[in-house]
């Protein structure tokens, strides 16, 4: 994932929405949402060069939702796939707690990334780059390629209309329209992050649209006061078109 907007107990009816956008290559092959044939408690999309995922829930309301952290220096080639993080999170059954002091166990052994995760109670996160986790109190939060919070442009042009949209989750609408915002960010407000300009430019939108890399699927989730989820994903093409949607509902266990 390249953008998660999380808003957690903050809103009575929802008490918990995630809005996310995966950006990745184009031609890296992976399936849309569903629930796991081998792991029927999981719903998640899957990245079927390496099994693993970016975003997934589960029947009891445990979910996991991963960004990488961008800086080209630091990536290692033979490093393991992060997206077994998030699988590893959804197949487990510890809390918040035990999974941070997990994850700063093994967090050297990949490249940089972050996670925002719950076990259905409790929210946390933890950043490899800092090797730091804590658990998360009520808030809008925002995750990009860098730290949590981190005041990239489009982190808090998108929680800002994230808060304005908790008063309309009748349906995803809202959250999609704050997904699909393609507007870059003005040179002067770029981060810098060991990448080219040009590319600097081209990620700091929400939405990413190009013919190699870009904006792959975006995935909304809303669990409301009665403990209903709702977990709408669009698929999207390089041109940044729909060429797929699904739509779950289910009562959490």
């Amino acid at each position: 994932m390249c953008l998660i907007l999380l808003a957690w107990r903050g809103d009575a009816k929802y008490p918990c929405v995630i809005a996310a956008n995966r950006d990745e290559m184009h031609a890296r092959p992976t399936a849309a949402a569903h629930w796991w044939p081998t792991h029927p408690q999981i719903l998640a999309g899957r990245d079927l060069s390496e099994g693993g995922t970016w975003l997934g829930v589960t029947r009891t309301g445990r979910f996991a939702a991963l960004t990488n952290y961008r800086d080209p220096g630091m990536r290692r080639a033979a490093a393991p796939s992060r997206g077994a993080l998030v699988t590893s999170i959804l197949l487990s059954a510890d809390p918040v707690a035990k999974t941070i002091n997990h994850l700063r166990a093994v967090s050297a052994d990949y490249n940089g990334f972050n996670l925002l995760f719950s076990d259905g109670e409790t929210l946390g996160v933890y950043e490899s780059v800092t090797q730091a986790g804590r658990e998360l109190g009520p808030g809008i939060y925002g995750l990009s390629n860098h730290l949590l919070d981190t005041p990239w442009p489009k982190v808090e042009t998108a929680k800002s209309r994230m808060a304005k949209a908790l008063s309309r989750l009748e349906s995803a609408d809202p959250l999609l329209t704050l997904l699909r915002d393609d507007k870059p960010a003005p040179d002067e407000r770029l981060p810098r992050t060991g990448v080219s300009l040009e590319w600097e430019r081209l990620l700091s939108s929400a939405f990413i649209r190009a013919p190699d890399y870009g904006t792959r699927c975006s995935t909304v989730l809303r669990i409301d006061e009665s403990r209903r989820a709702c977990f709408d994903e669009w698929t999207w093409n390089p041109a940044g078109e729909e060429i797929g949607m699904v739509h779950f509902q289910f009562a959490l266990e």
